[in-house]
């Protein structure tokens, strides 16, 4: 086809799209997104560090404006648009981007909070010191130079690179269909590293990591596991968990508060406790008071005020895991290998660097060795003019021009063009006898070089020591101390195995105050004892629960309308021995006049266990326990209750227990678990006994072999029956005489079935709390009053007992 406009080709668009997107992307992956395996650097860092050396923005001299250095890239180099280019003076300026900083700036660069820069106008920048070891020896044909885009100019290539940049300030990068992310190392680890390497060339990675541990990021923090480090630095890819260097910390009233000093690396500050006031505002955190950011020139400080009543360790968990005080890092050790983007393993990327040091030295090393063969040719000439010296100078008088006196020199003496213009070039006052002698030395030192440098260019472990002697001095003048902290994973731990698993004991009061303390709170004391103060509480108030459990335990709160709550007993805050504890409501959604009955301890929901339970009416119910398994923080349904009734008991069985019940008028009953079926967990259940008129049940309990039915009374009084007393029946039965209830004893307020080794611990309704070893309660028969365990005040009762394991260090 013919237009008059040239010749037109048909071309499938397809293919055309093809070409034309293939070679967009190579442009973008060589020419802008992607870092150099040897120097570490994508083009426009190059090019900035370049222009900078060739203006003369050295470390040693002033600051000069970035606005000047930005036009010097984009005029010479960096045909792109300035933003770009001053982009990434910023960041290479920024020490919370950047490991090394390669440029040393003057103003304002940002900050972690996500502060963008001032305007290039308003900047100032120059070299750091370290930024000129990228550069040096550059004049000495160590690399090598191409056009710029309008091949006006010459540009390096690459730069010399005495750091290993790549993994030292890492890099990251997003081209087309790929992406780089190199997170950044310590000096010191790396050059310990490529040392290790230059000594052996087969040290594996294994071996490497010795040396370099892992990545160290400038905003610090830790890193948590070594996997992902290994992963990657076998494989090029990996992920590694970063965490924020947090502790918590008591205050002077008591309440305690998480300190954050360090977070992780790229995440903004800001954003990050902006993030955290959300979550406390929709109640997805519960606890935290008080949020502020303490940060100054000194360091960071973010401090978050708790809730006297929290667990401040579970609150931090919970940070952790719903903001960027913990973090991944993706790493893709991605870059350019002789122009071809590759995936590298640790290994190859000290390798690539060490070849090319190794081309550097060889390189520069040449250009020294020819510019003391051309000085060793000029001081040979010039030995042959002193040592002729007459006949010389006669040569030259006789010449009528320059050129013919250096003709003239070449034809009499044998010598070249060159050495023929430094005679000629020679000043008088060389022809001085120091002066002579000077020129001797010289040339018997630059045959020293000559020899040396040659010795350097035949032996390649020359070449490799004068790399390793250039490294050991860059990581004496510039490393460091590691900034981030490799520690073991916890993040796979659940929170109960970041806590020590202790016994403690739970109180929770009629008026809804739960508490826990440490079991030895509680000192032994003999029977008959007034015992000490174990909770502060209003007058109307009083202690309706105490539970003896760990803090590892899952903790089941039965209420009285017959709901299931679920909290871990660590969860449960710890109080002093006075204080009246956290109200339960700020801890489980209780309904209006919801209160807690029955707390129990579950280790592991077990298909072969089962809870049984038993209401104030006589109503019993056995289900599995694997039904309660669940973490709804609404709560599940228990049983199903009639309106009048209440749960009061529930025990874990393994379906083969026999079970006992005891009323408020000194009644009892044991009957076989087995009478009872299991049913489902919304059943209603069926009659465990028969109470007469008014009579209630206050206590349930399981047999054992060994047991025997301790009674407490509502005025202190209590006994211990052997279990043989109390035949076995079915279910449903009235039961035996258990207790002789009288006003001096008042009525019966609980029932256990203990046996040697363990303590008693009574509760008053004013708070007074008593431990009892069960040894020294007396064994009495079923239809008696019992004896005085203890001293109830005036108008005080007890309200409260639990029985448990004897401590080896009691009193």
């Amino acid at each position: 086809m013919d237009f008059g406009l040239g010749k037109v080709v048909p071309v499938k668009i397809e293919e055309e799209m093809k070409n034309s997107y293939i070679d967009y992307a190579m442009s973008v992956i060589v020419m802008r997104a992607l870092p150099d395996v040897r120097d570490g650097l994508k083009p426009v860092h190059r090019r900035i560090l370049y222009a900078m050396h060739e203006a003369g923005m050295t470390a040693g001299k002033p600051y000069k404006k970035s606005a000047r250095i930005v036009g010097e890239v984009l005029g010479k180099y960096h045909p792109h648009g300035d933003s770009s280019v001053y982009d990434a003076i910023v960041r290479m300026a920024q020490d919370f981007s950047t490991r090394y900083l390669l440029v040393d700036g003057h103003g304002n660069f940002g900050s972690v909070d996500g502060d963008s820069a001032a305007a290039m106008r308003y900047t100032e920048v120059r070299m750091s010191r370290i930024a000129e070891e990228m550069l040096a020896d550059i004049e000495k044909d160590t690399v090598d130079f191409v056009p710029n885009y309008d091949e006006s100019l010459k540009e390096p290539s690459v730069l010399p690179a005495k750091i290993p940049n790549l993994l030292v300030n890492g890099s990251a990068g997003i081209a087309v269909g790929m992406a780089t992310n190199i997170p950044p190392h310590n000096l010191g680890e790396v050059v310990d590293g490529l040392i290790m390497m230059i000594d052996n060339p087969d040290v594996t990675i294994k071996e490497l990591m010795m040396a370099i541990k892992g990545p160290d990021f400038p905003t610090g923090g830790l890193i948590l596991g070594r996997e992902g480090i290994k992963q990657a630095y076998a494989t090029g890819r990996g992920v590694v968990k970063m965490r924020a260097q947090a502790r918590v910390e008591k205050m002077n009233n008591g309440k305690y508060r998480i300190l954050v000093t360090e977070i992780p690396y790229q995440v903004n500050k800001a954003r990050l406790i902006e993030n955290i006031a959300n979550l406390v505002r929709d109640k997805a955190i519960d606890g935290i008071t008080d949020l502020r950011d303490e940060s100054d020139r000194t360091g960071m400080r973010i401090v978050i005020e708790l809730r006297r009543d929290v667990n401040a360790d579970v609150v931090l968990n919970q940070l952790y895991k719903h903001t960027q005080l913990q973090e991944t890092f993706g790493i893709i050790m991605l870059a350019l290998v002789d122009g071809r983007p590759r995936v590298l393993n640790l290994h190859e990327v000290l390798h690539y660097y060490l070849e090319h040091q190794k081309t550097v030295i060889i390189r520069r090393t040449q250009f020294e060795l020819a510019k003391a063969k051309a000085r060793a040719h000029i001081l040979e000439g010039l030995k042959i003019a002193l040592d002729h010296l007459d006949a010389v100078i006669a040569t030259i008088r006789q010449s009528q021009t320059v050129d013919i006196a250096r003709s003239a020199l070449m034809d009499k003496f044998g010598l070249s063009e060159k050495q023929s213009q430094a005679i000629l070039d020679m000043r008088l006052q060389r022809l001085t006898g120091l002066e002579r002698q000077k020129i001797e030395d010289e040339y018997r030192d630059v045959l020293e070089t000559i020899a040396w440098l040659e010795g350097v260019l035949a032996d390649e472990h020359k070449v490799f020591n004068l790399i390793k002697e250039e490294l050991l001095d860059v990581k004496k003048r510039f490393a460091d101390a590691r900034r981030t902290v490799i520690t073991s994973d916890v993040s796979r731990l659940d929170m109960e195995d970041l806590i020590a698993e202790e016994d403690i004991v739970l109180t929770i009061t009629h008026g809804g105050y739960i508490k826990r303390l440490h079991i030895d709170t509680y000192r032994s004391q003999r029977r008959g004892g007034r015992g000490v103060t174990g909770m502060g509480t209003k007058e109307e108030d009083f202690v309706e629960h105490l539970f003896v459990t760990t803090t590892h335990h899952n903790i089941l709160f039965f209420t009285n309308r017959g709901r299931v709550y679920r909290l871990k007993g660590y969860e449960i805050p710890e109080a002093g021995r006075t204080a009246k504890g956290t109200a339960i409501v700020n801890l489980l959604p209780l309904e209006s006049k919801e209160q807690i009955t029955a707390v129990i301890p579950i280790k592991e929901f077990s298909n072969t266990r089962f809870l049984f339970m038993a209401t104030r009416k006589g109503i019993v119910k056995k289900t599995e326990l694997t039904e309660y398994d669940t973490a709804r923080k609404t709560g599940l349904i228990a049983l199903t209750l009639e309106e009048d009734d209440d749960l009061i008991g529930v025990k874990l069985t393994n379906g083969e227990k026999h079970i006992l019940l005891g009323t408020k008028d000194g009644m009892a009953i044991q009957f076989p678990e087995s009478d009872v079926r299991v049913m489902g967990r919304t059943a209603h259940g069926v009659k465990g006994i028969t109470l007469k008129k008014g009579d209630r049940v206050v206590g349930m309990d399981t047999a054992r072999k060994d047991g025997e039915v301790l009674t407490v009374t509502a005025e202190g009084y209590g006994k211990r029956t052997p279990l043989n007393q109390y035949p076995v029946q079915t279910r449903g039965g009235k039961g035996n005489i258990n207790n002789k209830v009288t006003e001096k004893t008042g009525e019966v307020v609980g029932i256990k079935v203990v046996q040697p080794g363990q303590e008693l611990i009574l509760i008053s309704g004013d708070g007074i709390v008593i431990r009892i070893d069960v040894a020294e309660i007396s064994v009495i028969n079923r239809n008696t009053q019992g004896v005085k365990l203890m001293r109830i005040g005036e108008n005080d009762k007890v309200m409260a007992l639990a029985a448990v394991e004897k401590k080896a260090d009691s009193e």
